[in-house]
């Protein structure tokens, strides 16, 4: 069990590292430090989950369904007009009194997200490779309920850049620095794969409440381009809709990517995902790509930290970024080669390109 001490510390530091992008966490959070009851509710999660977000996470899933709760008044994704008084007192009422749901949901539950911005990112690389190979059979690794997987149903306004992609109730802004390869149309997909250790069907209303809860509260755009993109999703003819397969990262990694073989150009791509996984568990899954690029044309698209996932080929400073790095790595004719493209917001918002050459 993680000690008040560990948690009043993990509560502090989150305040200042959040001040900026959640400021209504961040007022929370400087108040939890110092609330040994309130704080006591995360001790119902295992160590490496004992973490503030996962304390604002199971709040936010109950809010979600209780939002005549005084507390949700506070939250701007929920009124368009937030108190901006002391959101502490509410919140703690809110809590305490729902306290052996929290506890149970805290200690059974992963903080997950289908950020679907980072579409915008994963664009111009798919697009590079629809133009070398053809057709791809995308397979996304942690794809959660799969939203990622419908990319080709998204609008993307590329600043400057223009914008591609069909009308879309879910609009993907990006801006961009250097010569990024805004494609003149979307890249083609053959098929499209997911695999994730706990997916989340679109009839699963808590499973997808879930996912909603895991946004900040102060990001508003991205909860209602979740929402909006869980929409599109539902309203896609079932015989369409991509698949999600329950599976290990790296335990089940082979099959999925032999599975997408067999539609088009296999092209793995995975998101804030490699930083869950242990430096073993990292270099497993290098290992499992570099065997099957030794046995077929195999392309890996891949936005993560460095920081945060050592073991990967990718370049990077020393000491390795925290920022997120945008890659491919291609295997064709048995050889692989590594290309970092350029940094990016975690979320999709910009880009900056550093690559190139063909």
């Amino acid at each position: 069990m993680t000690s008040l001490a560990s948690l009043g510390e993990r509560f502090r530091s989150f305040a200042v590292t959040s001040a900026t992008r959640a400021p209504l966490y961040r007022r929370l959070a400087e108040s939890i430090a110092d609330d040994t009851e309130v704080m006591a509710l995360l001790q119902a999660a295992p160590e490496e989950q004992a973490i503030p977000v996962l304390l604002f996470a199971a709040v936010h899933h109950q809010l979600l369904d209780d939002r005549g709760a005084p507390l949700a008044r506070f939250y701007p994704n929920l009124t368009p007009s937030p108190d901006t008084g002391d959101p502490f007192p509410a919140f703690r009422s809110f809590a305490l009194e729902r306290a052996e749901v929290l506890r149970a949901t805290i200690a059974t539950r992963q903080t997950q997200t289908n950020e679907v911005g980072r579409c915008a990112l994963f664009m111009p690389a798919l697009g590079l490779l629809d133009d070398e190979v053809g057709p791809l059979s995308m397979v996304d690794i942690g794809a959660s309920a799969g939203l990622n997987l419908l990319l080709d149903r998204y609008r993307y306004e590329y600043a400057p850049g223009g914008s591609v992609g069909p009308a879309s109730p879910v609009r993907l802004p990006c801006s961009i620095r250097g010569a990024v390869p805004v494609p003149d149309a979307l890249p083609r997909l053959a098929a499209a794969i997911g695999l994730d250790n706990n997916p989340i069907g679109l009839d699963d209303h808590d499973g997808l409440r879930w996912l909603e809860a895991c946004v900040w509260p102060d990001q508003i755009d991205r909860f209602e381009r979740l929402v909006a993109a869980i929409d599109l999703a539902r309203s896609v003819q079932p015989v369409v809709r991509p698949v999600v397969k329950r599976g290990d990262a790296v335990d089940d990694l082979a099959a999925t990517v032999v599975d997408a073989a067999a539609a088009g150009h296999p092209t793995v791509t995975n998101s804030w995902v490699l930083n869950y996984l242990s430096t073993e568990a990292r270099r497993r899954y290098v290992a499992i790509l570099d065997e099957l690029g030794q046995r077929f044309d195999l392309s890996w698209v891949l936005a993560e930290s460095p920081a945060q996932t050592v073991g990967l080929p990718i370049p990077t400073t020393e000491p390795a970024e925290e920022l997120t790095v945008l890659s491919v790595v291609r295997w064709r004719g048995g050889s692989r080669d590594v290309r970092r493209l350029g940094t990016c917001h975690p979320h999709g918002y910009w880009m900056h390109w550093e690559h190139r050459g063909a």
